[in-house]
């Protein structure tokens, strides 16, 4: 986070629409590939320069373009302003701390999306800023760093299942935010995974360590609703857009998509309420050991003080006293002491204090 605040105030001073990289450097370089497509074949390429990728601009097949690494701040301007793209929309591209949002630019739609994946080497999610531009006949998409959850599109794509290769461009884009959508459902399972897990222990035998763990859900789950509550606006926006990029036959999925985006949200709701619970019976549960302990150390406390008080009057040192020269005092007095302790033990027994 720190990382990225620096790389912020870089922008700072500047005029609207500069572009500025704001994210963390990625030490790969900036990979751009190219899928051209119609009911009739897939072309597939991986371009080298921003001159390879102009023909499709105008090209009457649905094109996508697809931009991998955003830390090359001339080749995203370059390839920006030969699809003209608004310089404000080159700067929220490469500005990954971007809200997720809606514009419409007219001739092109622009929305910024958050797409999570899971993590099972650090066993947490990771969250990328994936920026979508709808053109009448391309959608470009340009993400953080190479992998994605766009495998099933593409290879609906490559295979012709379905009837992606049939629809327009703007089914492309549905498909591309219903895959993002999708992942954020695969994310939120491991999350249920994990708070089941410390849901178990909190009724077991709770620990500190489960206490770190319920912060560090906590947080984790701070970051994820970060992402996921402005979702429901975009794929409104989307949804209820007027532009002509987007078809009657394609509002209806957008709407079931905006169906699962408040799924999404009810479920991470969920979850904060569980988690907010969970802290609740931590709390809860030590203090009920607590108690337990204190009224044990009470009830050992309040036997030894009759006990105590008889021992303390035999333990004095008086020449004259009763049964101090009796040969059955000793006997005798620990026999009064078993049968204090035994008495109150019954007492306490009926009382139902222990």
């Amino acid at each position: 986070m720190r990382k990225l605040m620096r790389s912020w105030s870089k922008s700072r001073g500047l005029p609207p629409g500069t572009p500025v990289f704001i994210g963390e450097q990625q030490a790969e370089g900036v990979r751009v590939t190219i899928i051209g497509y119609d009911e009739a074949g897939v072309a597939e390429r991986q371009v080298e320069s921003v001159d390879e990728c102009l023909p499709f601009k105008d090209q009457a097949t649905v094109t996508w373009i697809n931009v991998d690494g955003l830390h090359d701040v001339k080749l995203i301007e370059s390839l920006a302003e030969s699809f003209g793209l608004h310089p404000l929309v080159q700067e929220d591209i490469l500005n990954t701390t971007q809200r997720p949002k809606f514009d419409d630019y007219g001739d092109y739609l622009y929305a910024v999306l958050k797409m999570l994946q899971w993590n099972p080497e650090q066993n947490e999610a990771v969250t990328e800023q994936v920026s979508l531009v709808l053109g009448a006949n391309f959608v470009i998409s340009f993400q953080e760093r190479p992998g994605d959850v766009f495998g099933p599109t593409r290879e609906r794509i490559r295979s012709g299942k379905g009837r992606i290769r049939k629809m327009p461009t703007d089914y492309l884009a549905y498909c591309l935010v219903d895959a993002i959508v999708d992942g954020y459902f695969a994310v939120l399972e491991h999350l249920g995974d994990k708070i089941e897990v410390v849901e178990s222990t909190l009724v077991s035998r709770p620990t500190p360590d489960t206490l770190r763990e319920i912060h560090r859900l906590k947080r984790e789950g701070l970051l994820l609703r970060k992402s996921v509550w402005p979702l429901r606006e975009v794929i409104s926006g989307l949804e209820r857009t007027e532009s002509q990029l987007v078809t009657d036959a394609t509002h209806i999925y957008m709407r079931d998509v905006h169906d699962h985006s408040i799924q999404v949200i009810d479920t991470m709701e969920t979850f904060r309420d569980m988690l907010a619970g969970m802290l609740d019976t931590y709390l809860s549960s030590l203090s009920n050991r607590m108690n337990e302990v204190m009224k044990v150390l009470t009830i050992i406390a309040t036997i030894f003080i009759p006990l105590t008080f008889v021992a303390g009057i035999y333990g004095m040192n008086f020449r004259h006293m009763p049964e101090l020269e009796w040969q059955w005092g000793y006997t005798a007095a620990l026999s009064t002491m078993a049968i204090i302790a035994i008495g109150m033990l019954i007492y306490f027994r009926r009382k139902k204090w222990l």
